[in-house]
């Protein structure tokens, strides 16, 4: 969600940095990996232990429906500062405390029963079943991008329908950039309404003069508030990582080369 360090498919989980996922449940007075993660930063020595990812991230049921989002860049750091730092840094220092809107949409999953599956079905288990709940990607994906970059200067967000990890946004000048999620995990605390979602996506900008690399990380831990209007508040870490395509790469190795966190709110439309 970040100028050129590319951080917005994050709500990738929703689908870049514009998403989120499938299920590791924290045990009641224990605390959870991820939880320990957030409340590390941003003291991060590497990358999360997470799931390779298969199909959509399946969010928390009161996620369905229309939200309105502010996202506020909270804080930020560069840990291998001054030898190593992600072009668009300096830029991003200038979003601190400034807060973006925009519009984000979740909706119920349309995939086909299998036929075994409806073999096997009792109808009351057809009756019951219900639809997961997704990001709309594509929605989601130009609403970020726009509102970090410009309504003008996006084109077309357009999601693989073959492989729906994978998002390629078409910006103005000829620039595109991919981003696919490799890895990813999640967290469920119902006694306290929270749920972690942690992914880790591979991004390439691509533009007329130059391909530039980079592994980003999305950990986020959302709370859901049972207000009028509905209220979802989100603590969020972007992490960016350099690719071993990158010359500095062995300088770095897993190490994050910046950190931005952000506080999310999501208020229901």
């Amino acid at each position: 969600m970040n100028g050129k360090d590319w951080p917005p498919y994050r709500v990738k989980g929703w689908g870049i940095c514009l998403a989120l996922l499938l299920c590791g449940w924290s045990l009641p007075g224990l605390a959870s990996p991820l939880t320990e993660r957030l409340a590390a930063f941003p003291d991060w020595q590497g990358k999360p232990v997470l799931k390779p990812a298969s199909g959509d991230l399946i969010y928390p049921d009161w996620f369905l429906g229309d939200w309105q989002v502010t996202s506020t860049l909270v804080d930020l750091a560069a840990p291998l500062a001054p030898d190593l730092v992600t072009p668009g840094y300096a830029d991003n220092e200038r979003l601190l405390d400034q807060p973006v809107t925009f519009a984000v949409r979740f909706v119920e999953e349309r995939t086909p029963l299998k036929a075994k599956v409806l073999a096997n079905a009792s109808p009351w288990e057809l009756l019951s079943r219900k639809p997961s709940v997704i990001a709309d990607l594509a929605f989601n994906g130009r609403s970020l991008a726009a509102a970090y970059l410009g309504e003008e200067a996006v084109q077309t967000v357009k999601v693989d329908p073959r492989f729906p990890n994978r998002q390629t946004t078409v910006l103005d000048q000829g620039r595109q950039l991919v981003s696919t999620i490799s890895d990813r995990t999640t967290e469920l605390d119902t006694k306290n309404d929270t749920w972690i979602a942690s992914e880790l996506f591979q991004q390439e900008f691509r533009s007329s003069s130059q391909i530039y690399l980079n592994q980003v990380e999305n950990t986020t831990s959302y709370r859901y508030i049972n207000t009028s209007p509905a209220q979802i508040d989100a603590d969020q870490v972007t992490a960016i990582y350099l690719s071993p395509q990158d010359p500095n790469y062995f300088q770095a190795l897993n190490q994050p080369v910046a950190l931005y966190r952000y506080h999310l709110v999501l208020v229901a439309e």
